[in-house]
């Protein structure tokens, strides 16, 4: 398994521009809610607990998070589980709120995401590493920590493998053409 380091080290390498990462922090919350609203339906009561295919992700996801890294792994956790909260109470509404929801939160996030990767001028981390879908929100979790002077360490070593953060400048005259 990769370590921490090296799983953000190769996510980060498709996210330098600063408008791209700054449209995960949008995107990338609404379709892990997406996701976990679409999958919190049906639910099966397991001891007095509603179990659904979205408690399993965030089971599966944390105990991924925590071996990867505990500090990160027990912030993210804790996100999950809120995930799961408001999930579930989504899911508990009609239909139509439940599918309107989970899916207009998937659609908008990606739209979110598209528009960073197009700052970016490449294609997201998932394209060549299915496991960037899983690292994408632990991505959005480490960039607030470094910005909020955290883990200095890991920012570190992330960029000394692929440099820091800019803002890349798109040649409007190649647009035009």
């Amino acid at each position: 398994m990769k370590t921490l380091v090296q799983q953000l080290t190769n996510y980060a390498a498709y996210h330098r521009d600063r408008r791209n990462i700054a449209t995960h922090f949008i995107g990338i919350p609404m379709i892990v809610l997406a996701i976990g609203c679409l999958t919190a339906r049906p639910a099966v009561d397991v001891a007095g607990v509603p179990v659904s295919l979205s408690t399993l992700l965030v089971l599966g996801t944390s105990i991924y998070y925590l071996l990867l890294d505990i500090r990160f792994g027990l912030v993210m956790s804790a996100l999950l589980a809120a995930t799961l909260w408001i999930s579930m109470g989504v899911a508990a509404q009609a239909t139509s709120v439940w599918l309107g929801t989970g899916v207009g939160l998937f659609v908008v996030g990606w739209i979110f995401q598209f528009v960073g990767h197009y700052y970016e001028g490449r294609k997201p981390a998932f394209v060549d590493d299915l496991v960037g879908l899983f690292i994408g929100p632990l991505f959005v979790v480490a960039e607030l920590a470094f910005a909020m002077g955290l883990r200095p360490e890991v920012l570190r070593a992330i960029e000394a493998e692929v440099g820091p953060t800019r803002l890349r400048q798109i040649d409007l005259d190649a647009l035009k053409h």
